[in-house]
């Protein structure tokens, strides 16, 4: 497959290898955040740093499949940085037979230090046009924002996720103080909501739509844990996939649930929340 080479993405990558501490290859976390508004494929990113490597821009190890080479590359960059797993079925990023390839280290030579400063002088065009990042406007609704704040793939991921969330702030709580929560997220859903569907799912998911669960929460006292074990649980029981990880969501969570709910409310819910996740539900 023929990879279009692209100064913008070129220099992008340069500028990453080459931010390090001492001498020689050292790791490069490379996030899909690094090319946010670039549009590019796996195949795309993966064909730029094998071309940088191959013309000895770059000194790089590499191992698994060759590079720009497979037509059935889902189109995403893994957020998780230097382990790439490609399937072998289009569009699918764990399918039966999944190659493995992986960007380990790198360091640029002196002619991709040349090139860089060169690059430096004259920057590429396409950055000058700046990154597009999706707006969330006053209407967005509520499963729409955790996806967009969170990075998740969709609202599927975000409506598990937000569920997950919801529990383990619960746990916190005590049974009237969650009621009152349910109460209000419930009546913002009669409120004339552009989407009542929608609107009515967030105070469903936060009663919870597993019966024992929803049960047991009205009958035990509050449960004892500390923020590391709050997040750990999002992490555990989420199932979160590539690209976040549990502060995203806890945050993108706090932020579009605060957006249905009273001042008087939000405060009432800070009161139960322990250490770095209470200063998170402030800032959301």
């Amino acid at each position: 497959m023929t990879i279009a080479l692209r100064d913008d993405v070129m220099y992008i990558l340069l500028k990453k290898i080459h931010q390090k501490d001492g001498n020689g290859k050292h790791s490069v976390n490379f996030k899909a955040t690094d090319f946010t508004g670039r549009n590019l494929t796996i195949a795309e990113f993966l064909g730029h740093l094998d071309y940088l490597n191959q013309k000895q821009y770059i000194d790089a190890d590499f191992s698994g499949n060759a590079y720009a080479t497979q037509e059935d590359v889902p189109d995403l960059i893994n957020e998780e940085e230097v382990d790439f797993r490609v399937a072998n079925t289009f569009g699918a990023p764990d399918g039966p037979l999944p190659h493995l390839i992986q960007f380990k280290r790198a360091e640029l030579t002196e002619k991709g230090e040349k090139m860089l400063e060169r690059m430096e002088e004259n920057p590429p065009e396409a950055l000058k046009t700046g990154a597009s990042t999706p707006i969330i406007a006053k209407n967005t609704n509520f499963l729409e924002k955790v996806a967009l704040r969170a990075e998740l793939p969709d609202i599927f991921d975000a409506r598990d996720l937000t569920t997950v969330v919801y529990r383990t702030m619960r746990d916190l709580m005590t049974t009237e103080a969650s009621k009152a929560v349910e109460v209000e997220l419930h009546e913002k859903a009669e409120e004339g909501a552009t989407n009542k569907r929608l609107q009515q799912e967030i105070a469903d998911l936060w009663h919870d739509d597993n019966p024992l669960v929803a049960w047991l929460s009205t009958i035990r006292p509050p449960l004892k844990f500390d923020d590391k074990t709050f997040i750990l649980r999002i992490e555990k029981e989420g199932g979160l996939p590539l690209g976040t990880n549990g502060e995203k969501v806890i945050k993108a969570v706090f932020s579009a649930t605060k957006d249905e709910l009273s001042a008087a409310r939000i405060k009432e819910v800070t009161e139960f929340l322990p250490g770095k996740i209470k200063d998170m539900w402030i800032a959301a």
